[in-house]
């Protein structure tokens, strides 16, 4: 697996300075933020000079983009929200052959209005399953119009908030381009040892074939996130079900300051040494 990091760990706005903090940190891949270039995390605009500068600086670094940020509330309860927010998708799309990725993240979305992170007792319903259906047909469509691929990954707080919801998801939208980032951190808050494993185990299992990249963070024994290698995560068991299903893609961490790092990549190449010699069951 390669090594990556949001980008948007490290301040700046000019990508080369960004994407060089990257690779000087010992992480060969990044998920690139456009906040990185001085623009909004969904533009509603992005010139061909902001693409190039990205590009160019991917080339210098050696920092592979295996992915670029395109969150926005899929179900947000205002339409004209998600009418917003396909839009600036599609400019994000139309630059991804610029910027050499063709991976965008999505997230699928809460009914609160406010925070696309947050949890609402709404998320269940059906009205709230139908509008991600709309809102990812007309997301696949785009993907399929600039030849990208979209990842969404499972998360409490969101509409998809288990790896059986990302499979039904999966299954009625019948497009090869939806793909899954694995967070096993989104996938429990408090668990024992054993439940931990099991969940994240049955994720990768039941997912396996759609996991283009995965995610590295972690939690505290109180649920609240952690920097990956300092909570709860049994790590090991993690990667080695990764390997186990044959995954080799980018493992990005993300949730973490710039002064940990270089820590994080170290604490991850080792766990990834080691998770080779078994398939972490």
């Amino acid at each position: 697996m390669r090594l990556g990091i949001f980008a948007k760990t490290f301040d700046g706005t000019d990508p080369a300075t960004v994407l060089g903090a990257v690779g000087d940190a010992g992480f060969s891949a990044s998920q690139y933020n456009m906040a990185c270039s001085g623009l909004a995390s969904m533009p509603d605009e992005i010139s061909d000079e902001q693409v190039r500068s990205i590009g160019e600086a991917a080339a210098k670094t050696g920092v592979e983009i295996v992915a670029v940020s395109g969150t926005y509330n899929m179900i947000h309860p205002d339409v004209s929200v998600r009418q917003v927010g396909h839009r600036r998708l599609e400019e994000l799309a139309r630059h991804c052959a610029g910027m050499s990725t063709g991976l965008i993240t999505l997230c699928t979305g809460t009914r609160d209005p406010v925070d696309q992170w947050r949890a609402h007792p709404d998320n269940d319903l059906p009205d709230a399953w139908r509008d991600l259906l709309e809102a990812m047909e007309t997301a696949l469509e785009i993907a399929e119009r600039y030849d990208i691929n979209l990842g969404i990954e499972p998360e409490l707080a969101n509409v998809i908030n288990s790896a059986e919801k990302a499979h039904r998801l999966i299954t009625e939208l019948g497009s090869p381009r939806l793909k899954i980032v694995m967070d096993p951190a989104n996938l429990f808050e408090v668990a024992t040892l054993e439940e931990q494993r099991s969940t994240v185990s049955a994720a990768i299992d039941l997912l396996a074939d759609r996991i283009v990249m995965a995610h590295a963070k972690d939690r505290n024994p109180d649920g609240s996130f952690a920097t990956a290698g300092k909570g709860v995560l049994d790590y090991p068991h993690y990667l080695g079900r990764l390997k186990a299903v044959g995954f080799d893609g980018s493992l990005v961490t993300h949730g973490l300051s710039a002064t940990e790092a270089a820590g994080v990549a170290t604490f991850l190449q080792d766990i990834l040494s080691g998770a080779s010699a078994g398939d972490g069951r």
